[in-house]
């Protein structure tokens, strides 16, 4: 699994107590209590593993319970539920009156919407940060004139505004910046346009399940379309300016499936990175493990039609055996995709990371980088960086009740950030490529064959290097997270790597002090890492996000986003512990997504704009 550990004993619980059997209630008044007694109470008093307690549930909010429900941990037994009805069920396992919980529309006031008079000819006009990495080569750098800033000014940057991000309680997507208009997703499926200035709403969209992939604005003749996935692998396009739906299509059957990474696009067509959560799906005895199969997806931009699709593994699932209590098991399966590809154009080359296998037998495509041909998917070359990696939640349960564990019970030291194409110093191109191990690599675009490997940290089911690094052409960027593995002041830490050999050239290691009298604090960095000339940013699970010279590791800017903030739409919002999603710097402002509830993590809603006073 990649980092879908963090949802595991809650999120798949809820999806069990949620299922079928649910649609009954009636769509526009549903009964959490009714919903709960046909499908909760028989998982609910049963002893599987990792499960927790209905008292245990109690004392989880309903923002948390409707994130989960909302696609982001949710597991095949939930996909069908209505928005109400998830409202429902957080509202009885939370101890709520019904009715009380409310669509996230309806706790927004009238006034935080932008004035119709607005002055602006064309908000989506001037400087970008547009999508996952910036570019199609995710280098996660920006020069000094787009970030609107240098390394001179980041130690006077102060908080512009803060928006609190209505029935969640975990960050969904990176923001995309495009001109005026800032553009994410949120984990109960709502994704907003607001002005970069002010933070106003521009409009408002709800799509079918949580959204945590990045958007990407394309602007053509016929307008500027938004293209993101959701948390059910369907993928939006819609009217960048008004937020009206242009088409909607499903990448991927799997009722697992779900896109995480940022979509990218090229010469009229969408590349779509499949991932899925079958691995915690793997933790129920009587379910049937494993069939899911990653793939990358190109879509016509225009109307949304297949135009290729590459699947990681090639063959289909077979059966295999049975486990211990007689359920069918099956393989092989996963590899999935769970970041944004990097494109080649220039030599009709586009690159992916891949994740672990879910179930035996294990395939030579899993824990990879994989080079497809942009024109047509073909597979050109394929480095795996760790063989015989198979596991899924399974795994963390104790002897007989690992049911469906393979074989090998992992690693799962998989892929989850994207790899970076750069050019080194004598002018030669390289791809990086940073995996859970702790390990980045070197690697020659255009046969995969490896021409350096450095190590930054001891890798882990949480970590090492988890979403993403950055660099400017002279070093890469990497943080650490092992957040399971280690404890506060253990956990994290950021180094700078020579992209040229691979020589580490300085680390910086995590605050010892920054999680005292914290509840759900770790120094882990699993985070994107974002940066400018001269310097570096990284958010970490203490809830700092940090700005760090890139010469020296020193840490010239800190802000501690772990509390309450006033906010411009007027929705309540507190800062938490930082994940997934980096920083986005453009036109002199910082946008940061604060809030990550998993695992027992500090929970938060907030985006928070950053500009120098």
């Amino acid at each position: 699994m990649h980092r879908n550990i963090g949802d595991v004993a809650f999120l798949y619980v809820v999806s069990l107590m949620v299922g079928a059997g649910s649609a009954a209630v009636a769509q526009d008044s549903p009964n959490g209590e009714l919903i709960y007694a046909q499908d909760c109470a028989r998982c609910h008093e049963a002893s599987l593993p990792i499960m927790p307690s209905r008292e245990a549930l109690s004392e989880y909010t309903p923002e948390m319970i409707e994130t989960a429900l909302s696609g982001w941990g949710m597991l095949s037994e939930a996909a069908h539920l209505s928005h109400a009805e998830r409202r429902a069920v957080a509202e009885y396992l939370s101890g709520r009156p019904a009715g009380s919980y409310r669509a996230p529309l309806e706790v927004i006031s009238a006034n935080a919407y932008c004035s119709v008079n607005s002055s602006i000819s064309d908000p989506l006009a001037g400087h970008s940060w547009n999508g996952w990495g910036a570019g199609p080569t995710n280098n996660r750098f920006q020069d000094n004139e787009t970030a609107g800033l240098t390394a001179s000014d980041v130690p006077r940057l102060r908080l512009k505004w803060a928006f609190g991000v209505p029935g969640v309680a975990a960050s969904g997507s990176q923001a995309t910046v495009v001109g005026r208009r800032v553009f994410f997703g949120t984990r109960n499926g709502m994704v907003y346009s607001l002005d970069s200035e002010t933070g106003c709403i521009a409009w408002a969209f709800q799509a079918d399940a949580g959204v945590r992939s990045t958007p990407t604005v394309v602007h053509e003749e016929e307008g500027s379309t938004v293209f993101f996935g959701d948390s059910h692998a369907r993928v939006y396009a819609l009217d960048a300016l008004s937020g009206a739906l242009r088409w909607a299509t499903e990448v991927d059957e799997h009722i697992d499936a779900m896109i995480t990474g940022g979509t990218v696009y090229q010469d009229g067509r969408l590349y779509v990175p499949v991932s899925s959560l079958e691995e915690s799906s793997a933790i129920a005895p009587t379910y049937e493990c494993c069939t899911f199969r990653g793939s990358l997806v190109a879509l016509d931009a225009e109307d949304g039609e297949e135009i290729w699709r590459t699947r990681t593994i090639a063959r289909g699932a077979e059966p295999t055996g049975e486990n211990s209590v007689g359920t069918r098991m099956w393989g092989p399966s996963g590899a999935a995709i769970w970041s944004a590809p990097t494109l080649d154009p220039e030599n009709n080359r586009l690159y992916v990371t891949t994740g672990d296998n879910y179930s035996d037998p294990p395939v030579g495509t899993s824990d990879a980088i994989m080079a497809l041909a942009l024109d047509s998917g073909r597979v050109l070359w394929t480095q795996q960086t760790l063989p015989g990696d198979a596991w899924n939640v399974s795994c963390l349960a104790q002897g007989e009740e690992a049911y469906n564990c393979p074989e090998s019970e992992g690693p799962d030291y998989d892929y989850g950030s994207s790899a970076v194409l750069t050019t080194q110093t004598d002018g030669s191109p390289i791809l990086l490529a940073g995996q859970k191990s702790g390990v980045l690599y070197g690697l020659n675009p255009e046969t995969g064959e490896l021409i350096w490997e450095q190590r930054v940290g001891d890798g882990g089911v949480l970590g090492g290097i988890e979403w993403g690094f950055a660099t400017d052409g002279e070093a890469a960027y990497v943080t650490i997270s092992e957040a399971m593995e280690k404890g506060p002041g253990d956990a994290g830490g950021i180094s700078a790597v020579d992209i040229n050999d691979g020589t580490l050239l300085w680390e910086t290691a995590p605050p010892q002090d920054s999680c005292v009298n914290r509840n759900g604090c770790n120094t882990g960095q699993p985070g994107a890492v974002t940066v400018i000339p001269g310097v570096v940013f990284s958010g970490s699970l203490d809830g700092h996000i940090r700005a760090y010279d890139t010469a020296t590791g020193e840490v010239i800017w800190d802000f501690d986003t772990v509390r309450a903030f006033d906010t411009v739409n007027g929705v309540p919002a507190h800062g938490g512990s930082l994940n997934g999603p980096g920083a986005t710097l453009v036109g002199g402002t910082l946008f940061v997504n604060s809030g990550y509830s998993s695992i027992g993590f500090m929970p938060g809603n907030v985006l928070l704009a950053f500009a120098v006073d």
